[in-house]
């Protein structure tokens, strides 16, 4: 006599078997912000604490302290709220609001008059970092050395660029800007922004001040304009994907754009006054160059 096998849908008893379908993590077509809750968080790179970091407004990102605090516990001037996936730098008249991680961080100094709560978070903070420090697992990086007058061999580590009529700061070198979509497989795409077709001018244009800004010395500045192409291709560098995921509405991020609104005073460490050394395509008479994406000499 041979048993018969129970099927793949149900226990040795006949009993159906439960199965659990992950769910997958989607964002609503009204919402303001296309990031995902799984791509907000990170660690902070002085005390190695859990961080989630949202979009501001003037869409600057931020870091804020993971759990709620009482409304009560947190000065005035440190409340923030969440609405939309966006981070607004006041209270919503609830009981419960949100922290920015720099008044947390023992890295840092504390800007402003905190209560017995604060400090108590601040020092379990300090306690965890100095534990990771002793134990080899947390090391501070050396402070870089910003040489603006330098001559760049391969563009400059966050160049300016100019898109969709404002300027930004990005956070590292053009060619290593990564695709922020995800994938159908639930992960990060590992295409650059950066891709073969119309490409940027590296050009040399005047350091103007922002509104209600101290009048800057009339210097020139090295900047990748994009304001050539169309109006799709800028929207697709600024939303910080690659050309297959630029058509995609529906893909959500899985990581912030790395774009920083350029402010010309708080950024002037990477003003550079040279263009990048790479292999120009010159037109007589003009002193901007078109540039083979990122190809040294």
């Amino acid at each position: 006599m041979c048993p018969t096998p129970a099927p793949a849908s149900r226990h040795w008893d006949g009993s159906p078997r439960a199965t659990h379908h992950p769910r997958p993590l989607r964002v609503t077509t009204t919402s303001p912000s296309r990031l995902l809750r799984a791509g907000q968080t990170g660690r902070c790179r002085h005390c190695s604490s859990r961080i989630d970091l949202y979009q501001r407004p003037d869409q600057r990102p931020i870091a804020l302290h993971p759990a709620e605090l009482a409304t009560t516990d947190v000065p005035e001037a440190c409340r923030w709220h969440l609405s939309g996936g966006i981070a607004y730098p006041h209270g919503d008249n609830s009981a419960w609001c949100r922290i920015p991680h720099a008044v947390l961080c023992p890295h840092r100094i504390p800007t402003c008059q905190a209560g017995p709560r604060i400090e108590a978070i601040r020092r379990q903070l300090a306690v965890r970092a100095r534990c990771l420090i002793d134990s080899g697992a947390l090391t501070s990086a050396p402070p870089a050395t910003p040489q603006p007058d330098a001559p760049q061999t391969g563009g400059p580590d966050r160049p300016v660029v100019q898109l969709l009529l404002c300027r930004y700061l990005a956070q590292q070198r053009l060619e290593d800007l990564r695709c922020v979509a995800q994938t159908r497989h639930r992960h990060r795409c590992p295409h650059p922004v950066l891709a073969p077709g119309p490409a940027g001018m590296w050009k040399l244009l005047p350091t103007t001040a922002q509104h209600g800004q101290l009048t800057l010395p009339d210097a020139l500045m090295a900047v990748y304009g994009l304001g050539h192409l169309s109006y799709g291709e800028q929207l697709r560098w600024r939303t910080q994907r690659c050309p297959a995921h630029a058509t995609a509405p529906g893909a959500a991020d899985l990581a912030l754009a790395c774009w920083e609104p350029f402010d010309p005073l708080l950024h002037a460490a990477h003003i550079h006054t040279r263009l990048p050394t790479l292999r120009p395509a010159r037109t007589e008479g003009d002193d901007q160059c078109r540039t083979t994406p990122w190809k040294s000499h």
